[in-house]
């Protein structure tokens, strides 16, 4: 479900401003003002929208479409035909995201659910409140680029540019561009579909190059920060269980998880993956240690099977299990620091056969789930972690970039990884979704432009085009329809 906070500052913001609004044009002595400042500024109030439009950016609009025409129409051609392709592709797409949600709503398999390339975003329930700026500032930019992409195909056509604006609907923020509509309608298909088909092209470059910059990331910041050599922790949150005085604490570089090599936050995510999968990993002990730290305790079992050997109410003692020549099954309680600070992990016995000393292999016997996991992070003493694995994920945020010289920020490399991630994401996914054959999105004046410049000689009745055309664009607005209802129901009713 939607967070009832959320909902209450939507509504409550959005409702002010309405009152505010026909408070002010019903006012005998404000409204000729208040309409002539609206007017003056460009600004325009509906419910749940609002919007500003501005003749300032004309000029500069007008110097980009008469750049290089040459360039741009070769530019904007392309563009076309990638728009064309799109159109066809966000089907596609649409339709096969429409039956994986099906599928996931009758199987209910989470496999499925991750596959899905498309997936309704709300702000606060899929997506944490602290991404929120990442979310509208990506959202914001896609547009704005999208946008210039019509502005600049349309005055390198010769249509009239009015002006550009931004507009806010309901908590999304977006752009538009106001274009001379009988120039729009007097110049050819071919040319229209430049015009249409530029705001989705602009969003894939846009796309693809926020990937360029996001895989050259190491070698634009190198000279900056290094890479290679840990995860640097940027972030542990309070509730998390590696929050403590033996803990993990920001600036810190982990090394290390168990046996496993961490040289970024790729690695990072990985050894805990394979950790969770895996069965506990066991440690080297040697055999007069172990009868040393050991110490009797009542064995018995858990509910799901596993045995538990120590006093419910130590937070340093551990149930470890061991064999030796006799017995295959022992369990002995054990100060989990001391025992395995130091020692070498291990899956047998023969493991740790070195050196001639004799030492066996014992193996933290804890619940299905959980996991003791040795996080080396020097030059501080080992974190051991006990619990759920996507726990220490979850609550604490790393990255693999380490400053150069201790002025330079730890979070910066972290903003600029993440916006690129999100203008990948939401740029992509506008391209897609404007291309598709729907009503009052570019799918729409893609495709009628597609029909009268393909369809002109073969359907000669421009009424039975655009009756073919109503139809498509029927089809494509309930296949749209239909993923964003199931997907928006997945997300807050589930």
């Amino acid at each position: 479900m939607i967070p009832i906070p959320v909902v209450v500052c939507v509504l409550g913001g959005w409702s002010v401003i309405y009152l505010a609004d026909t408070l002010l044009r019903s006012s005998s002595s404000l409204k000729a003002s208040y309409e002539d400042w609206l007017m003056s500024y460009g600004l325009s109030i509906s419910p749940f929208h609002m919007r500003w439009q501005t003749a300032l950016f004309n000029r500069l609009f007008y110097s980009w479409g008469r750049w290089k025409p040459r360039f741009l129409y070769l530019w904007f051609s392309i563009g076309m035909v990638f728009g064309i392709v799109a159109m066809f592709g966000s089907v596609v797409l649409l339709g096969k995201t429409l039956i994986q949600t099906l599928t996931l709503m009758i199987t209910e398999a989470p496999a499925v659910q991750n596959d899905r390339m498309l997936q309704v975003v709300v702000p606060g329930v899929n997506l944490p409140i602290s991404q929120l700026t990442y979310f509208f500032t990506a959202i914001l930019i896609s547009g704005v680029i999208h946008e210039v992409g019509h502005g600049v195909a349309a005055i390198r056509e010769q249509v009239r540019f009015n002006g550009f604006g931004i507009f806010i609907f309901i908590v999304y923020p977006g752009a538009f561009v106001d274009l001379f509509t009988t120039h729009l309608q007097l110049i050819s298909p071919v040319q229209q579909l430049r015009i249409f088909c530029a705001g989705v092209w602009h969003n894939f470059v846009l796309g693809v190059a926020s990937l360029i910059v996001l895989f050259l990331l190491p070698a634009i910041l190198f000279p900056f920060y290094y890479t290679g050599v840990g995860a640097l922790v940027t972030e542990v949150t309070e509730d998390s269980p590696a929050n403590g005085p033996r803990g993990l604490f920001v600036g810190d570089l982990v090394t290390h998880l168990q046996d496993c090599s961490v040289r970024g936050v790729e690695d990072w995510n990985s050894c805990l993956g394979e950790i969770s999968q895996k069965t506990q990993i066991g440690y080297c002990i040697n055999a007069a240690t172990l009868q040393q730290l050991s110490f009797p305790a009542r064995v018995y079992r858990r509910l799901d099977g596993t045995v538990e050997c120590c006093s419910n109410s130590s937070l340093t003692d551990v149930c470890f299990s061991y064999s030796n020549n006799l017995d295959s099954h022992l369990y002995t309680c054990l100060p989990a620091r001391k025992a395995i600070e130091a020692s070498q992990v291990c899956r047998t016995n023969m493991d740790c056969q070195k050196d001639f000393v004799p030492s066996l292999c014992v193996t933290p016997s804890l619940e299905n789930q959980t996991r003791l996991i040795r996080v080396k992070h020097p030059p501080h003493v080992d974190m051991l972690f006990v619990g759920h694995p996507m726990h220490l994920q979850y609550t604490v945020s790393l990255s693999s970039f380490v400053p150069r010289h201790n002025f330079l920020s730890i979070d910066l490399p972290v903003v600029i990884e993440t916006m690129c991630k999100y203008l990948i994401s939401l740029s992509g996914a506008l391209a897609v979704i404007n291309a598709v054959p729907c009503f009052a999105l570019d799918g729409q004046w893609i495709l009628n432009s597609f029909l009268e410049a393909t369809l002109a000689s073969l359907i000669v009745e421009k009424q039975n085009r655009e009756l073919v055309g109503f139809l498509i664009l029927l089809a494509g607005s309930a296949l749209l329809a239909a993923n964003v209802a199931l997907g928006l129901w997945m997300v807050t009713a589930r």
